[in-house]
């Protein structure tokens, strides 16, 4: 069964899915809902539903995150901590938290590597709208494996 992985930002939520063996995780779209933190997770709840329905299922949600560099939490930690509560009342799937630190750099720097070597026209525009999803499965491959190697 797969995993949802999640990168919740205050303007766009990015959505990365694992493969039904719960070994490669991959981008797989961002959204952008508005309103309310209430409405910004059964937004999602939305999206964990219409996967759960695939024939792959869904077994679980995790959520990247935030923290400072020693490892102290901040001003958007207390906001994602906020979107998970919401998000538990919403589905009922388990969802985990996931130590999202650098995976935005790490996804961005993967993202330009594959614009240099497959894309003549470097785009940060068109870069920048994958971005999301792209943190999302950093976040996400490194939850599964972290999962994998416990």
């Amino acid at each position: 069964m797969r995993i949802l992985g999640i990168d919740y930002g205050e303007r766009r939520i990015g959505l990365a899915v694992s493969d039904p063996t719960g070994t490669l995780a991959r981008p797989l779209r961002t959204i952008a809902p508005r309103g309310p933190v209430g409405r910004r997770a059964r937004a999602v709840a939305g999206e964990i539903a219409a996967l759960a329905a695939d024939s792959d299922g869904l077994e679980s949600v995790v959520v990247g995150l935030p923290r400072r560099l020693d490892g102290a939490g901040h001003e958007q930690t207390a906001r994602v901590l906020t979107f998970v509560d919401a998000l538990r009342r919403s589905v009922d799937l388990p969802v985990a938290l996931q130590d999202e630190r650098l995976s935005s750099v790490e996804a961005d720097a993967r993202l330009a590597a594959r614009d240099r070597a497959f894309v003549r026209e470097r785009d940060w525009r068109r870069r920048k709208a994958q971005l999301d999803a792209a943190a999302a499965a950093v976040i996400l491959q490194d939850y599964l494996d972290t999962e994998d190697g416990a």
